[in-house]
């Protein structure tokens, strides 16, 4: 089965649109959240886990698994899927901004980036021919070009600097592709600048690619300018292509993403949040370390339906945490991911039903005076 995506829905109200992604490891119904499993893994969640909650598409990185264990060892042992035993399809990041966040330890030539191993301080050269020569060892159904991610802030020609970097290498990425069976996505930068974000529209989409992000977004810029840029940028993609913002966010973020038409999300937040004890619900944000929880008998949620909702207290959760145990991390994983499959869920159903404007307004005002 090779790539494609269709547009089942277009909502009236707002850009959001109601989709699906086919890939050769099976079928995404956009919009959709990636949960992060950088190197192989989705942190505390066995595959099977993942897929009860209701992932059917994650999220690994090139970056890291080039370092550990190696693409070439990954693709001896049969790929990614194989190798972390996960059935469902696998979009890879490039390592663009893996490298982006190492600061003094990288330097952006025009080929490629030379970095040292945050491991072992190893030297080496990421191009964008071998960051395709890796996600194409490894195997995912959704590739990304390699591309420099503009910092903000940023002035003007720094920004065009970096807009010039990554069309030049998302050309590199084509030319790189060798096999049918990956997608490959661009990747649109141009920083706070809505005039050169549109100019590089134009650059990158006239390349033909399989799909097409927004870069270059949280990464600390203001809220409202990321929506500005996705409010506005958005639109401009091609219709019959599937839009992915990297690397969001929280659950405001994700539905402000999806009227704005976009179809492919992926954030460290529900991972990370349950690790350090921030537990999403539909009335409140729970911190499972505070003393209030210490004889409540209530589940995280009444209206969720995960693993850990449906057999434990918010009690017991709260003394797992403050004792340390393992399982905390575990269960508060589950939760949240879950929390987030139930947003996407909700999400398609009232843009199936047409009732995605009514939603939106209330979820951004109850998220609002929480």
């Amino acid at each position: 089965m090779s790539f494609s995506f269709d547009v089942i829905k277009k909502d009236e109200t707002t850009q959001a649109r109601l989709g699906k992604i086919m890939t050769p490891h099976g079928a995404v119904d956009t919009p959709a959240f990636m949960p992060v499993g950088t190197q192989g893994t989705v942190k505390a969640l066995r595959p099977d886990e993942i897929r009860s909650c209701g992932a059917q598409i994650i999220l690994s990185n090139t970056y890291h698994l080039y370092l550990r264990p190696g693409h070439e060892t990954i693709r001896k042992m049969g790929g990614l899927h194989t190798f972390m035993n996960w059935p469902g399809p696998i979009l890879t990041d490039s390592g663009g901004f893996q490298v982006f966040s190492l600061g003094a330890l990288r330097k952006i030539l025009p080929e490629g980036v030379m970095f040292r191993s945050h491991i072992d301080g190893s030297k080496h050269l990421l191009t964008p021919g071998k960051a395709v020569e890796i996600q194409q060892a490894l195997g995912s159904d959704i590739m990304m070009c390699l591309d420099d991610c503009t910092p903000y802030p940023a002035t003007r020609e720094e920004t065009q600097n970096s807009m010039a970097l990554t069309r030049k290498w998302a050309k590199m990425c084509l030319e790189a592709k060798t096999g049918p069976d990956q997608a490959l996505f661009g990747i649109v930068q141009g920083g706070t600048y809505l005039d050169l974000r549109k100019q590089a529209v134009e650059e990158i989409v006239g390349l033909g690619f399989d799909g097409y992000a927004l870069g270059g977004v949280s990464v600390g810029e203001p809220k409202d300018i990321m929506y500005a840029i996705a409010r506005e940028i958005a639109p401009l993609l091609p219709v019959e292509k599937p839009r992915y913002l990297m690397g969001v966010g929280t659950p405001e973020d994700i539905v402000h993403g999806v009227s704005c038409g976009i179809d492919l999300f992926d954030c460290v937040i529900p991972t990370r949040c349950a690790r350090h004890g921030l537990l999403f619900t539909n009335s409140e944000n729970i911190v499972i370390k505070n003393a209030r929880w210490r004889e409540d008998n209530e589940p995280l949620d009444v209206t969720c339906d995960c693993y850990t909702c449906k057999n434990f207290s918010r009690g017991y959760l709260r003394h797992l945490y403050v004792a340390g145990e393992i399982l905390a991390m575990i269960l508060n994983t589950i939760h949240n991911i879950r929390y987030y499959m139930r947003l996407m869920e909700n999400i398609r159903t009232c843009l199936c039903d047409g009732t995605f404007g009514a939603f939106r307004n209330n979820f951004l005002k109850n998220t609002e005076s929480s």
